[in-house]
């Protein structure tokens, strides 16, 4: 994200979304194998043949092959691009906007510029609430409402962007580098305490 920045444009903090979606494939991650082993010792024993005669002992290998294939299935078509949907989206809060960047292999790039934003609203469901996650609706006068969704600490990220557009310049250039650093002897956003940058 630092290449990105203009000139006198600050990373304040950058997070990915609550990961708590990642806890239905975590679980099928583990339980499909567990699963997949529990269905090929059955089939062995010969327990698929008492169960349905016609399902000979020469049967079992491939019966075997579907439940290794079916834990195949199970990750790579459930688990990983959930997993890589979390790992491949952003948030990153500067002192100038708003960049949320979605995906690994096809991105999608979405931003708002401080200086725009009218109105700001967190909303939590009861699960976010307990896990101080959230969503950020910034409301603005030519996009509409741009919503963040499940971001972690949402309290303090939305005290961020308050703070964020509290400081912005009366004439906000984002082109303009400001050489002299902030006049009004403010600390800049990664002295503080608080400010974090996540990689």
């Amino acid at each position: 994200m630092r290449r990105d920045l203009v000139p006198g444009e600050q990373v304040i903090v950058t997070t990915r979304p609550q990961p708590r979606k990642l806890i239905a494939p975590a679980a099928a991650f583990i339980a499909a194998p567990a699963a997949a082993a529990f269905g090929s010792a059955w089939i062995i024993r010969g327990e698929a043949e008492r169960l349905v005669p016609a399902l000979s002992s020469q049967w079992s290998p491939w019966l075997v092959t579907g439940c290794i294939l079916g834990v195949a299935w199970i990750w790579l078509a459930y688990c990983l691009p959930r997993l890589m949907k979390w790992q491949g989206t952003r948030y990153t809060l500067t002192s100038r906007r708003i960049v949320a960047r979605y995906g690994m292999l096809k991105r999608r790039d979405q931003q708002v510029n401080l200086a725009a934003v009218r109105n700001l609203m967190l909303t939590q469901s009861m699960v976010q609430r307990i896990l101080r996650s959230g969503n950020i609706s910034l409301e603005t006068g030519y996009q509409g409402t741009v919503t963040f969704a499940d971001v972690p600490e949402a309290v303090r990220f939305r005290d961020f962007i308050l703070d964020a557009i509290d400081e912005l310049p009366a004439d906000v250039d984002f082109g303009a580098a400001d050489p002299a650093g902030p006049s009004d002897g403010t600390v800049p956003w990664e002295l503080r305490e608080g400010g974090t940058d996540e990689r």
